[in-house]
């Protein structure tokens, strides 16, 4: 594995002198006036920064120059540290990428996109939802898939998506259209939401969704499911502790015949963590993911990411790894793992499909952080990870625990044993 690029590492060597279009920086900085020196710094480091490792450009559709022609002049005219962070957060919304944002948004900045409902817009301007995040206050007050957004807190959803959607594009992109949705469905941060929906049926109908206070739950639990099922649910693989105790799970699951990992509700974490639980399914080192960073004009040559066996034994059963929309990152990673090293089996619906190990940055004069995507990642056949599609998927709202459940006892069946 490559060793891990900073922003340090960059700026020491030299890297990122110069900008997109080849004018030394400081050619520029120099015709600012004393009092804009400091936006201005900020502000081109983040654009230079961004110009030359950010890994998806060639996906997206964005003029990263009209950004500079856009953005630069009111970044020097922001009158306060929240309003220069308002136009960084516009900047990074300009590349519509989930994994690419602020760390510390501003108190009052729409939520990001897909905080508990995942939508496509319709030729109507509505937008239609096609997956609800099973633990959010949505879910509980009853939106369901199939409904379309027609308003948020009485303001259509066009015209909310229209304002925040990206305005620096060489050409159209659905792509850009559907994040810009997303957001607006999403509402302001810390505040409650008014949703006004059309069902099905046609009836329309208004739904508060308040703001829910997060649950203190595990970041591992495990049960035993009939059937002699193994069930391990993995929330974060940020926690070093999670090995440990999907170890244990694993102890008491030895016998089973077969096992199911729950990753659906998991926000993504560290490979550190993810992969030594990969190992616990192998008895020889696997390949389980592919991997390029984004240098300058090009890409670096591909290093392959591999997985060591590990344990005091193997657990040799089948195994399904269940996911959805909110399957992200890591959590993207791990089914895709399990899958390359031929260890499981994904049931569930698409993820996140953010698709690349991100950076982080600070800027150093306003101590503004955000991330962003730089090493992007694919799977052993070189298929990239943001396209990774489950192997049974279940859309519509339907029960992918049983669905998961099911695979498993045909394969007993098929294997002749009992069910």
């Amino acid at each position: 594995m490559q060793p891990p690029l900073t922003r340090r590492s960059l700026m020491a060597t030299g890297v990122g002198m110069l900008g997109v279009a080849g004018i030394p920086c400081a050619s520029v900085w120099a015709q600012e006036p004393p009092h804009d020196v400091t936006l201005a710094e900020d502000f081109d480091e983040l654009w230079r920064t961004l110009g030359e490792r950010y890994c998806f450009f060639a996906e997206k559709t964005t003029d990263w120059n009209a950004v500079h022609r856009w953005y630069r002049p009111r970044a020097l005219a922001a009158d306060s540290r929240d309003a220069f962070a308002s136009i960084v957060s516009d900047v990074l919304g300009e590349l519509y990428d989930a994994h690419t944002h602020m760390s510390d948004p501003p108190a009052n900045a729409l939520r990001g996109p897909y905080f508990d409902l995942w939508v496509e817009p319709d030729r109507d301007g509505s937008a239609v939802v096609t997956s609800v995040r099973e633990s959010s206050a949505a879910a509980d007050v009853g939106v369901r898939v199939g409904d379309a957004v027609l308003a948020v807190d009485t303001r259509p959803i066009r015209t909310i998506a229209a304002g925040v959607a990206p305005r620096c594009l060489s050409r159209p992109d659905p792509a850009a259209t559907s994040y810009a949705y997303n957001i607006a469905t999403s509402g302001q941060r810390g505040q409650p939401r008014t949703l006004t929906l059309r069902s099905r049926d046609g009836r329309d109908r208004q739904l508060l969704i308040p703001v829910k206070k997060p649950t203190e739950v595990p970041n591992v639990e495990s049960r035993l499911l009939a059937g002699n099922i193994g069930l391990i649910v993995i929330r974060s693989f940020a926690d070093d502790a999670v090995v440990a105790t999907v170890d244990a799970a694993l102890l008491g699951f030895k016998d089973t015949t077969g096992l199911v990992i729950d990753v659906r509700e998991n926000g993504g974490g560290d490979t550190a963590v993810a992969r030594p639980i990969m190992g616990r399914f192998i008895t020889e080192p696997k390949p389980y993911a592919r991997m390029r960073r984004r240098d300058g004009v090009g890409f670096s040559a591909p290093w392959t990411e591999m997985v060591e066996p590990r344990g005091p034994f193997t657990y040799g059963q089948p195994v399904v790894v269940l996911t959805t929309r909110w399957s992200a990152s890591m959590a993207e990673g791990f089914p895709m793992g399990m899958r390359g090293i031929g260890r499981a089996v994904i049931v569930g619906t698409p993820m996140m499909r953010v698709g690349a190990a991100v950076f982080p940055l600070r800027l150093d004069r306003t101590g503004l952080t955000l991330q962003y995507s730089a090493e992007p990642v694919y799977d052993v056949q070189d298929r990239p990870r943001w396209l990774l599609e489950p192997d049974v998927p279940v859309e519509g709202g339907a029960d992918i625990l049983a669905a998961a459940v099911a695979q498993l006892t045909q394969h007993s069946v098929r294997q002749g044993k009992p069910a």
